[in-house]
């Protein structure tokens, strides 16, 4: 599942331009209009101007805000048990745009009045340090760290000034004086006080627009262009030269805004540099407010440069950074401007730089003329077009979608672009994402005809990504879901399904459609591997492990749509040692037609006991069936066991053992700042085939004629290191890998159609035939993210020679009855 994307990662300072620090967690949430705009506690002190305390409010929204019933709260520096809240309450409203102004206690010291205020209270501020709150009531608050100040939800914006250590949100401000206050100049709220407020002289400002001493405030000079370019800001390379630095005046033409999510608007230079590495484009994060400007807008943007790195700043987080503006203001010069007109997108051959195996790619200079993603980059922030795109990754839950700007580059018989190899990424593809508008929802093999435009920036889950502008025509490519042609009489057919976590608490419309998928699209396989069943209640993590009510409800499902009266055979997992969704205990498991197939029951298989092979009557035999593979050994450590079940059909012995291997989650993104990528994840896939390779190698040590069916979700692709020790020696044949390569694929990830579910055979199964059904993974109505796939084979008695006449006489007997030509 994925998650919620939070915006954390914004580095500050060029001082940590290495790691890009990530910001102080937040304590409040970021207000979106009224907020503490300044806070002085040394009013009447000695050596003090003004003589008295005072709390300033703004409102940055659009809409005035009623504060009655609302209040000003005072808590001391170094807050002990007894320490109280002190309490102004408030009436009225802040005007959008306005000043609100809270006087507190007058001193003997001091010669210049507040403006009229607008709330009077008696509290006596401490000059040096202490904490203010913005809070939604007048009851007194009772917190007294930041943590519980965070969880209550009366706290609408908290300012830890000075020597406040305690109760803050981030870092407290600078240390104040009786000649200084801590002032939000921009109205930024990043929740660290630190970087929101500066230290400098005290500027009451009530309701009214009135200063200190009854004068109006100085009038703001008229804007002029500062010394700093966009392209000053994006260098060279990913990371901006002028990282954490303030730039004034950065002048440019807004392309397109955005208004929700991470809401801000991108603008760009009209009088463009001759170097291909700069980019010209660039975005001013606003933080909880919608922007007010508008595209044709021509404006000067002040704020401090930042590298946000969704996903946080951890080490451990391959993705690249988008380089931006935050705590920003905007002078509008004109609106109505001509747009600078979009670049066509142009992707060279070469994909990423490589900086050695995991190497930091972050401080290389930008080749946009031999790698893709440098071209990707040192476009960032501009407005690009690219003209009739493929659909290579349908629409996710997000409205994203993966299009190819190369659509002659690996193309499926079915839209898509194939995966087949590390050194083959299929540079064309490009995420696309609503932005001022929302694209098609699309299947794999649509078309947007004619002119797609948007905004490049870097995100989560896809990394580079076109924020959509305006979409070409949408037309459908016309794929439909598969069917698999029905099982002959003497074959055994054997399908995998990856069935997403199911349970019973999912809705009775994806037990319906997976059934019908078994039933319709797989034509009621003999015997179906599961992946991703679930424990009773799911995702609830209370110790349940029982799967039986799952089960039963799938089984049910199939009957009713008119497929077979499957039976199922699995083992619980111990609790949550599996790996998986926490609380859902996944686990693997069959599915078998008896009136086909019969499984053959030996009892004492359990989580933790292994299954072994014996010799009965000359040929191999499970100890146990069903039984776990090497269930101790640390290559299935958090992750699922393979289960090994022994069937027999028309008296022949068929042993299929159910697989889904570890998940690729840690991996280095393709696309991020680490090149070439570490997969670290295929460590243990590798160390999960060799256990699996030795179970069959045992099988076939007992008896050479075996029949053996592996099949699963590998979670990995056919060219790997895992497939290569599964299929090493020549005993296993991966059947992914006897298809035409451009339809070697059951998953699509990131627009690249790639196999991660597998059906491997024993090599003396030389009758089969193969298909993997697309039913799911191209489509963006979908009931799981797999595709099944189904083997129909033929099982070998164990003596080659024998085979080809019992296969001989079971054609004939086809043949007489009419089944096959």
């Amino acid at each position: 599942m994925r998650p919620t994307p939070l915006r954390a990662g914004i580095a500050a300072t060029a001082a940590t331009a290495a790691s890009l620090a990530l910001a102080v967690p937040a304590v409040a949430a970021p207000s979106t209009d009224a907020l503490i705009a300044e806070v002085y506690g040394g009013g009447g002190n000695s050596g003090a101007t003004l003589t008295q305390d005072f709390v300033e409010l703004a409102n940055r929204g659009s809409a005035p805000v009623a504060v009655d019933g609302w209040s000003v709260q005072y808590l001391p520096a170094s807050a002990s048990a007894a320490s109280q809240w002190q309490v102004t309450p408030l009436s009225g409203a802040i005007a959008s745009g306005g000043r609100f102004l809270v006087a507190q206690a007058k001193g003997s010291g001091g010669t210049v009045e507040l403006p009229a205020p607008d709330a009077t209270g008696s509290i006596a501020m401490a000059g040096s340090g202490g904490t203010v709150a913005l809070v939604t009531a007048t009851t007194p608050l009772t917190c007294k760290t930041a943590a519980d100040c965070a969880a209550d939800e009366r706290v609408r914006d908290l300012v830890g000034y000075g020597s406040a250590t305690v109760v803050r949100e981030g870092t407290a401000t600078g240390n104040l004086s009786s000649t200084t206050s801590a002032a939000r100049p921009q109205l930024a709220d990043t929740d660290d006080n630190a970087a929101d407020f500066t230290v400098g002289a005290p500027t009451p400002v009530n309701a009214k627009g009135e200063g200190a001493g009854g004068q109006e405030p100085d009038p703001e000079p008229d804007p002029e262009p500062g010394d700093k370019r966009i392209r000053d800001i994006q260098g060279t390379t990913r990371v901006s030269p002028l990282l954490g630095q303030k730039v004034t005046g950065v002048p440019g033409v807004v392309t397109a805004t955005r208004a929700t999510g991470d809401r801000g608007f991108w603008f760009q230079d009209t009088a463009p540099d001759t170097d291909p590495r700069t980019s010209e484009g660039l975005f001013v994060y606003t933080a909880g407010l919608a922007p007010t400007v508008q595209p044709g807008d021509s404006v000067l943007v002040s704020g401090t440069v930042a590298e946000y790195r969704p996903g946080g700043t951890a080490a451990s987080n391959s993705n690249q950074t988008l380089t931006e503006l935050t705590s920003a203001t905007v002078t509008v010069l004109s609106s109505g401007n001509p747009l600078p007109e979009p670049e066509i997108i142009a992707l060279p051959d070469g994909y990423l730089p490589a900086a050695g195996s995991g190497g930091d790619i972050e401080g290389l200079p930008l080749d946009p003329a031999t790698y893709a993603l440098d071209w990707l980059e040192s476009r960032e922030g501009m407005a690009v077009r690219a003209d009739d795109l493929r659909v290579v990754g349908p629409t996710n839950g997000y409205g994203e979608t993966f299009v190819t700007t190369k659509p002659a580059q690996n193309p499926t018989p079915r839209g898509g672009t194939v995966y087949l190899g590390y050194d083959q990424p299929n540079n064309g593809r490009i995420k696309v994402k609503p932005g001022s508008a929302t694209p098609p929802k699309s299947n794999v093999g649509d078309v947007w005809r004619g002119a797609t435009v948007g905004n490049i920036e870097y995100t989560d889950f896809g990394g580079y990504t076109l924020a959509a502008k305006s979409v070409g025509e949408h037309v459908p490519g016309g794929i439909a879901p598969e069917k698999t042609d029905a099982t002959r009489q003497f074959e055994l057919s054997v399908a995998t399904y990856n069935v997403e976590n199911l349970s019973p608490a999912d809705q009775q419309a994806k037990f319906d459609r997976l059934a019908s998928a078994v039933v319709t699209n797989l034509a009621g396989p003999d015997v179906v591997v599961l992946e991703e069943i679930q424990d009773n209640n799911g995702a609830t993590d209370d110790g349940t492990v029982a799967a039986d009510q799952t089960y039963a409800r799938f089984t049910a499902a199939i009957t009713a749509a008119g497929g077979p009266r499957y039976q199922w055979r699995q083992i619980d997992p111990r609790n949550k040692a599996d790996g998986g969704e926490p609380g859902g205990n996944i686990r693997v498991a069959f599915l078998f037609n008896p009136a086909r197939v019969s499984f053959v029951d030996r009892p004492g298989g359990d989580a933790t006991t292994p299954v072994s092979v014996v010799k009965r009557g000359g040929r191999a035999a499970l100890s146990v069936s069903p039984g776990r593979v090497d269930p101790a050994n640390p290559a299935w450590e958090n992750s699922r066991k393979p289960l090994a079940g022994e069937f027999t059909f028309r008296g022949r012995t068929v042993f299929v053992v159910a697989n889904h291997f570890n998940s690729k989650g840690g991996d280095q993104a393709m696309h991020g700042r680490y090149q070439a990528p570490v997969r670290g994840s295929e460590v243990q896939r590798g160390q999960q085939a060799a256990a699996l390779k030795a179970f069959v190698d045992q099988v076939k040590s007992v008896d050479r004629g075996a029949n053996v069916v592996l099949a699963g979700d590998i979670n990995d692709y056919q060219f790997s290191p895992a497939l290569g020790t599964l299929t090493s020696g020549g005993a296993i044949v991966d059947l992914i890998s006897t298809l035409p390569p451009n339809e070697r694929y059951s998953y699509v990830h990131e627009g690249n159609s790639q196999t991660l579910d597998h059906i491997l055979i024993s090599s003396n199964m030389t009758r089969y035939r193969y298909d993997v059904v697309h039913i799911n993974a191209e489509f963006a109505d979908q009931a799981s993210d797999h595709d099944p796939q189904v083997v129909k084979v033929r099982p070998s008695t164990g003596n080659p020679h024998l085979d080809k006449t019992v296969f001989a006489m079971e054609d004939l007997l086809e043949c007489l009855r009419g089944l096959r030509p």
